[in-house]
Formats: C-alpha cells, structure tokens, sequence
C-alpha cells in the first residue's frame, strides 16, 4: 500500500513538474517574441510600410503557423516562431500608423494596449490561482469561430449599420476565451509543447490588441 502511496505521489510531483517547466518555457518565449513582434511593428511604422493584400496576410500567417506546428519539436520550430510572430509584428505597423494619425490615436494605441495588458494578465492570474479546468470552453471556441468568421464574411458583401463594432466585440470575447482555454490546458496537461502553446496565445493576444484598437478606435469616431 505504501508503496502504492509513493507511486501516486512521485507521479503527481513528475507531473507538475513538467507543467512547471512547460509554463516558464511558454512565458518566456512569449515575452521574446511580444518583443520582437513590437521592434518588427517599430520598423514597419518607420519605413512607412502599408498594409499589404489580405491573401498575403492570410497566405502568410497560416503557412508560418503550419510550418510552426510541423516543426515544433525541433529547434527550427523555434525559428519558425519568430518567423511568425516577426511577420504579425511588420503588419502591425501599418495598422498602428493608421490610427496614430486619426485625431486622439496615441489614445486609442495606448489605451488598447493598456487594457490588452489588462485581460491577458487577470485571465491568466485567474487559471493559474484558481488551477480550473477550463476545458469545457472547446465547444465555445469551435462555435465562436464559425459564428466570427461567418460575420467577417458578410462584412465584406453587406453595409450592416453596428456590424464591425459587434464583430471587434466578438474577437475581445473570443480572444480572452481562448486565452483561459489556453492557459488551463497547460496546467491540465492538454499541451506539453511550450511553442505550440506560446503561438495559441500570441494569437490571443494579438487579436484581443488588434480589436480593441478598432473597438476603441469606433467608439472614437462615433463621440
């Protein structure tokens, strides 16, 4: 019995041992490549750099993150992290030069990043204190992402008064969502690779930033 005992209790201490180790790699390489992606939007936002096709975006975005998730075991997936985050960041310049230059902008810039700061961090605090299991959020995810893509569709073909302001309110909900999804699956053992991790909730957070800048930047235009 007792060494029954000693069994279950050496493989809890395994475990969240390897749940510790997977959080500290994970924060760390965020905070590396939040860096990096904020000097690439720096020097985008210097070189006067536009923003360029939406199928680049796309075509972009999605082939960094696949060659991401395929080598995600080897160092390259390391390369290919700051690949992607480098290629988010440089977009990024342009959209943050659009609203520096609207009346009260740096307000907008600040106060965006300010409360993404905000969210990510409270959500965060809140799974890693609480330690709950947030795993019942997947079938929100799923559906939220149907419903976000279905409205970001019927934006491009219809001129629905309020529709861009409901969809930017959708993403800052889908967003911190994800975020305490995300989050929980580490310490719950749902992922155990920090750069398949450290992208899901770079893409939280990058998109919870990107629409409070047009959330903000709406309600702006509408005082």
């Amino acid at each position: 019995m007792r060494e029954q005992d000693y069994a279950v209790h050496h493989g809890q201490q395994v475990e969240q041992q390897e749940v510790s180790k997977v959080l500290r790699n994970t924060y760390s390489l965020l905070a590396l490549t939040l860096a990096f992606s904020g000097l690439m939007a720096f020097i985008s936002q210097q070189m006067g750099v536009r923003y360029p096709n939406v199928f680049v975006v796309l075509i972009g975005f999605y082939g960094l993150f696949f060659l991401t998730a395929k080598l995600r075991d080897s160092v390259w997936g390391l390369v290919s992290t700051f690949a992607l985050t480098g290629f988010m960041g440089f977009i990024l310049g342009p959209i943050l030069n659009r609203y520096l230059g609207m009346s009260g902008g740096a307000e907008v810039v600040s106060s965006a990043f300010a409360m993404t700061a905000l969210v990510f961090g409270g959500l965060s605090a809140y799974v890693l204190i609480t330690r709950k299991d947030m795993s019942f959020l997947s079938g929100f995810i799923t559906a939220g992402f149907f419903v976000l893509l279905g409205a970001v569709v019927a934006s491009f073909f219809f001129q629905i008064s309020g529709l861009q302001l409901a969809i930017s309110a959708g993403f800052v909900l889908f967003s911190s969502v994800c975020i305490l999804f995300q989050t929980s699956a580490i310490i719950h053992g749902g992922e155990r690779n920090y750069i398949m991790a450290t992208i899901s909730l770079y893409v939280s957070i990058y998109n919870l930033f990107v629409s409070l800048l047009q959330l903000f930047g709406i309600m702006g235009r509408d005082d």
